[in-house]
């Protein structure tokens, strides 16, 4: 959270030419983190047709849930609603955040060096992210505060997540491949249905090309990490 809210501390208009590029950073890091991690990581641990089926029933409710709940076909530019990819993020992180709580529980119940490891692990792999989250957040017409305690709120889903593996860890084992999935699917709908459409409002060769290499680079980085933990 420290680390994505560094972005905060620039001035707002620095932020407005920045948050375009942290967007294509952001889909890049959403993309490499539901392909790249959590459908493999729930791959290993429950059969693949169950596994996938999840993802394509996660996609199809976010979907339904950004129809009724936040109805994104609004014309009108002063809409409240225009921050549903903003709620959208939120609701996919936490999901994220539970399962790493999960996953930190887990390590230190198996020993110490481990838990350790494991949580290094983690805030390598969510400081990129939360950049991301963070300009998401800002372009959904979110204020600096708002976005930072928000953002706040759903990383403290890592609580309930760690302390129901503690008590409960044989029971939740069983469900952390669908959750995973049900986190990877919240990515993948938000990056193509929300992110994507909003680079092509950018036009030109240089937009497109420096649009493609953010993308690239935030798939990189997050398998960069996967390499290195």
């Amino acid at each position: 959270m420290s680390g994505g809210a560094l972005l905060l501390l620039f001035p707002r208009h620095v932020i407005k030419n920045l948050i375009p590029c942290f967007l294509s950073y952001a889909i890049g890091t959403l993309l490499g983190a539901a392909f790249l991690g959590m459908i493999p990581a729930g791959l290993c641990q429950a059969p693949a047709p169950t596994v996938l089926c999840t993802v394509l029933a996660g996609i199809i409710m976010f979907f339904i849930l950004e129809k009724i709940v936040l109805w994104r076909h609004c014309h009108d530019p002063e809409c409240e609603l225009h921050g549903k990819p903003g709620a959208l993020i939120l609701i996919g992180d936490a999901f994220h955040n539970f399962v790493d709580g999960v996953v930190i529980t887990a390590a230190f119940l198996t020993s110490i060096p481990l838990g350790i490891s494991a949580s290094l692990a983690v805030i390598a792999h969510e400081v990129p992210q939360e950049l991301g989250d963070i300009a998401i957040l800002l372009d959904s017409g979110y204020t600096k505060t708002r976005a930072f305690c928000c953002n706040l709120i759903s990383s403290l889903s890592t609580l309930p997540g760690a302390l129901i593996a503690y008590f409960y860890l044989g029971a939740t084992r069983e469900a952390v491949p669908y959750v995973l999935a049900l986190s990877a699917a919240s990515f993948i709908y938000i990056a193509l249905a929300d992110l994507v459409p909003s680079t092509h409002k950018r036009q030109g060769i240089g937009n497109a090309a420096r649009q493609i290499a953010l993308i690239l680079l935030g798939i990189c980085t997050v398998a960069l990490f996967r390499f290195l933990h």
